[in-house]
């Protein structure tokens, strides 16, 4: 078999191969170290390498199939985005202050991958803090698409989108709070999924040098990210048990299963149009396509519903939740400066900008109000999945774009469709599933015009994460998914 075949075979496919003894977990892991070493000085994708460990972490897993032991990853060379906790190597989020940190303990979801038999090849590249829809620091320099290595790859979980793309690894582990793992699997045409809000344990993913303490932090998740849907509800599998140390919390032990098996089952609302931000005319062609395609398929596709929460008022209240939660982290002299500018707010000033301003120095009073806000948008949310199963929105507003290393993200602007638009509030669209809490599997369907990948997320019930990743599936199936670009012929 050719190496190109390994290189862009899913975690799924090589288990199988691991098990036929078709190859070894000591070759694919040397294939992948060979291939990083080859392409990754243009993409940049793997900031910290491990492959001396990883080497001998593939031997053990031969050595462990020789005497019949399985596991779900077995053998799999996969990556870990640089925000998680992996020990001896550094965790920095990105920030100087912290490139000599190094934890002793892995991430929860970190052991659990590790447990399963996963050879981790490295930690891929994060922008600064995490704050960013591309990936880049000073640290470890800039990620490149591998589509266009002029465009971002996405961000907050950038570098582990790239990788897979570029081959590097079946599997990776990121995070979203804002689109962290959507926007990268949406601009480098992989699949990632956004687990329930609380689904999935944290610990470990925490910015350093903070411990690594048993807490859920607000709005935020962790998740899997792969070239195939089948992989994302394997990964999913593994990493879905409580925190042992979060002692007196009820969890979800078991998910229900996926409301259809088949597409015809399957009750659809697509969404391709926002009230706060345009969505590029590429993109709502590729919704459409695809939702044709599904209607033809036998899913009851419908376009607009009563049942829907307003999506205006549901970003704003998204957008002070999260910046929030942000500036409780920033120096002091920061929030001072936003305090003096929320006091002179006017009350009529509905503008994302002016929310992030409010967001940043709510209190504690308003921040149970807007916390019952959401109670209320969820449960409107849990209104609208009784009439549909799943919900396809955009991932992004735009395919990828060039690079924009302006330091002052409100002074960006990105170009949709010849409109100038703020650079920040692209968050719209991650916001719709992130303020309800609601899993969302992004999913390529295509590409725009000059190549860059296109993807949707498919947003689903509560808790009933399944139900998004069985669709994401079929649509894998029936319309086509992960393509390597082009240097994987290389």
């Amino acid at each position: 078999m050719s190496a190109p075949d390994f290189d862009y075979m899913t975690a799924t496919e090589l288990a199988a191969a691991l098990a036929a003894r078709q190859v070894s977990a000591v070759e694919l892991t040397q294939r992948a170290i060979a291939r990083i070493e080859r392409h990754d000085r243009a993409i940049n994708a793997i900031c910290v390498r491990d492959f001396e460990r990883a080497l001998a972490a593939a031997r053990d897993a031969d050595a462990a199939r020789a005497r019949g032991e399985t596991g779900a990853l077995l053998g799999v060379p996969i990556t870990v985005k640089e925000s998680f906790h992996v020990a001896g190597l550094p965790t920095t989020w990105g920030m100087p202050a912290f490139k000599d940190f190094r934890p002793a303990e892995d991430a929860v979801a970190v052991a659990r991958v590790k447990a399963a038999g996963a050879v981790v090849l490295g930690k891929t590249n994060v922008p600064l803090g995490l704050g960013d829809w591309q990936s880049y620091n000073a640290i470890y320099g800039t990620t490149n698409n591998p589509w266009n290595l002029a465009c971002t790859p996405g961000g907050s979980s950038g570098g582990s989108a790239a990788a897979l793309a570029a081959g590097f690894g079946a599997v990776s582990l990121g995070s979203d709070i804002a689109g962290s793992l959507r926007a990268p699997a949406h601009d480098c045409g992989v699949f990632a999924h956004k687990p329930s809000l609380g689904l999935l344990a944290s610990r470990g993913h925490n910015p350093p040098p903070s411990p690594p303490l048993p807490i859920e932090r607000d709005l935020g998740v962790i998740g899997p990210m792969a070239r195939s849907a089948a992989d994302l509800a394997l990964v999913l599998e593994v990493l879905a048990a409580p925190d042992p140390r979060m002692l007196g919390i009820a969890y979800r032990l078991a998910l229900p299963e996926a409301r259809h098996t088949e597409l015809a089952g399957f009750r659809v609302l697509v969404l391709d149009s926002h009230p706060l931000y345009p969505t590029a005319s590429a993109i709502r062609t590729a919704i459409d396509r695809l939702a044709g395609g599904l209607a033809r398929a036998g899913a009851h596709v419908a376009r607009q519903t009563e049942l829907l929460p307003d999506l205006a008022d549901a970003t704003r209240l998204f957008v002070r939740l999260l910046y929030s939660f942000l500036a409780a982290f920033w120096p002091a002299e920061t929030y001072e400066r936003f305090r003096a500018q929320a006091a002179d707010l006017p009350a009529a000033d509905l503008s994302l900008a002016a929310e992030q301003v409010r967001g940043v120095v709510l209190s504690h009073r308003d921040w149970v109000l807007a916390d019952v806000a959401r109670v209320r948008l969820r449960e409107r949310w849990r209104e609208l999945f009784t009439a549909f199963d799943v919900v396809i929105a955009p991932a992004m507003p735009t395919p990828a774009f060039a690079h924009d290393h302006e330091p002052d993200q409100s002074r960006r602007t990105l170009w949709v469709d010849g409109v100038r638009c703020p650079y920040i509030d692209q968050l719209t669209w991650a916001g719709v599933a992130t303020a309800p809490g609601l899993p969302a599997t992004a999913v390529p369907i295509g590409r725009a015009g000059d190549g860059l990948p296109i993807g949707v997320q498919i947003i689903g019930p509560m808790f009933e994460d399944k139900t998004p990743l069985r669709f994401a599936q079929l649509i894998e199936r029936e319309f086509g998914g992960f393509v390597p670009p082009p240097l994987a012929s290389s």
